[in-house]
């Protein structure tokens, strides 16, 4: 029977995997289940003699580490509310959170605290930095003698060492709010999605079902920003219940790291987002796929199938071999990269899902998954196409279940746009087939309208742009009427191919030309622009393209 309670789940782990590695930062030693749980009861203590109490507010803001998973689980079980931000934000948009989100205590990594300004944090009585677990600013007397005091006080109400029996924490109601989770600002600017308790048990039994090879032998590795909940429910909370070792990668997982980590860890289950996956295909198999040999290869009768097999040995190799599928999500995946995965059979799959869900709707089995599909409707959840053909023609994505949000923590306008007679708006268009597979178009805030009628999703386009030669990743907008192209090149490629500046113009138009080859009447691209640097990003790593919507390029081709 499916536990209902998620601070019994994390309780109960504790006490049966105690002397098995529970977390450790890449590289370095482990610590075990048994010093989660003392840790853990070493901020309660804290929490209590500072004075929170159930349903206070406590900011949690780093890169990923030991400490950070530690602090995590400290506030919850507790039964405080848990307001993890994304490290990557700025130091600003740090104070505006934490402050929002009336904060008493900020738990923060060394390098975000070095930006920001105490003086910005007016709600906040104590800032802990997870380094050395230092008090590194305190306005509130009883927060400091709380803290100076943790040592004295643990020896005191546990004299004989902190034991199994000791793990005992708070219960809470399915409704009750666990945390506040800012979205990363794709299409606007942040909003504090509340998650309930009840929809980080959907995700953690729907995990339960699907990803059944975890045990407390396996090994898993956390490289995606724990303070989003893609990562929060699938690389952190459903390996920690299970009693998984999991790995911290505590810097910016690039390719080269990644792979290194890959073949260290061997990792049983892999979950990733597009770019990491798409930048391992780009880097490393498509130089090689577009070799004229490797052409010809894969053109002749079965030798083609011998080289896909060898390159799908490979993949998998570099994946550590040991994981049962990657289960990407986040944002979409270009379909170059997904179709020859499909091809190779590699042990992939897509899911959807949003921060408002926490964060699971659709999944598919990587043996069972369509092709361009993110999957079914999960057993948590009930999902339905704003369409008069659902089939055929996109419309909005609605969904309601167990997984859906409270709404916008103090935003009752957005919480009404978003929650309309128990179904959650989306804001993302999709078609569903007879057998239930979901097919997302993109997003409707995105979708251009043209002159006669057509809906254009600026994505489908952008896959096109994305998959020709000397791109790094494009962005679709309207200007003028127009569909309009902003281009970031590949610079390292074009210094490789010795082209000059001079002909990035030319590059430029090729691209245009190339890509309406591929594309109907009423998607063609008719300017284009170069955007000389990357594409400013939130923190998923996904274009923030409202930044982008009015803007107007200098560099321009046609």
């Amino acid at each position: 029977m499916e536990n209902q309670s998620f601070i019994a789940n994390i309780e109960q782990s504790i006490i049966t995997h105690w002397d098995r590695p529970a977390f450790s930062n890449y590289k370095q030693e482990p610590i075990t289940y048994r010093e989660v749980g003392e840790r853990i009861a070493r901020l309660h203590i804290l929490y209590k003699n500072c004075g929170i109490e159930n349903g206070d507010h406590i900011a949690l803001c780093g890169r990923n580490c030991v400490e950070w998973a530690i602090a995590y689980f400290s506030i919850l079980t507790y039964g405080a509310v848990a307001v993890p931000l994304l490290h990557e934000f700025k130091p600003q948009n740090v104070e505006h959170l934490v402050s929002h989100a009336d904060c008493k205590l900020l738990i923060v990594g060394d390098v975000v605290w070095e930006g920001i300004n105490e003086d910005n944090l007016p709600k906040v009585n104590a800032v802990i930095q997870f380094q050395g677990f230092q008090l590194v600013y305190c306005k509130d007397d009883n927060y400091r003698k709380a803290f100076e005091n943790i040592k004295t006080e643990f020896q005191k109400i546990y004299p004989h060492g902190f034991s199994k029996e000791d793990v005992k924490y708070y219960r809470e109601n399915p409704e009750d709010l666990a945390l506040i989770n800012y979205t990363s600002g794709t299409t606007s600017l942040s909003k504090g999605v509340m998650i309930p308790y009840r929809a980080i048990m959907g995700n953690f039994n729907f995990a339960g079902r699907v990803i059944t090879n975890l045990n407390e032998y396996s090994n898993s590795i956390c490289m995606l920003p724990m303070a989003h909940m893609y990562s929060m429910s699938y690389e952190l909370i459903y390996e920690f219940i299970r009693g998984t070792h999991i790995h911290f990668l505590t810097r910016v997982p690039s390719p080269k790291i990644v792979a290194q980590a890959f073949a260290d860890i061997k990792p049983d289950i892999i979950i990733s987002v597009p770019l990491i996956i798409e930048k391992i295909y780009k880097n490393k198999l498509k130089p090689i796929l577009d070799k004229r040999l490797t052409k010809v290869l894969l053109k002749t009768p079965m030798i083609d199938k011998m080289l896909l097999k060898r390159i799908q040995t490979a993949m998998h190799l570099a994946f550590g071999e040991k994981f049962y599928e990657v289960i990407i999500g986040g944002a979409a995946m270009n379909k170059e990269v997904e179709a020859f995965f499909k091809k190779i059979n590699f042990r992939y799959t897509i899911g959807y899902g949003m921060t408002e869900c926490a964060p699971i709707i659709c999944y598919a089995d990587w043996k069972e998954t369509k092709l361009y599909s993110c999957g079914k409707p999960v057993k948590e959840m009930e999902v339905k196409i704003d369409s008069p053909d659902p089939e055929k023609i996109p419309g909005e994505i609605l969904v309601k279940g167990q997984n859906v949000m409270l709404g916008y923590y103090k935003n009752e306008q957005a919480t009404k746009e978003a929650l309309i007679d128990g179904w959650l708006h989306t804001g993302d268009l999709g078609i569903m087939d007879k057998e239930g597979y979901l097919f997302i178009k993109g997003r409707i805030k995105n979708m251009i309208l043209s002159s006669n009628g057509q809906n254009i999703y600026p994505e489908e386009i952008e896959d096109k742009i994305n998959s020709m030669e000397y791109v790094n990743e494009a962005l679709v907008v309207e200007q003028d009427g127009k569909i309009t192209a902003l281009v970031n090149l590949d610079y390292d490629k074009l210094d490789r191919d010795q082209i000059k500046r001079s002909q990035y113009s030319d590059i430029l138009e090729q691209i245009r030309q190339d890509s309406n080859k591929e594309l109907p009447s009423y998607e063609q691209i008719a300017q284009i622009f170069l955007q000389p640097e990357e594409f400013e990003r939130t923190p998923k790593r996904s274009i923030k393209r409202y930044m982008y919507s009015h803007r107007k390029e200098n560099t321009k081709q046609n």
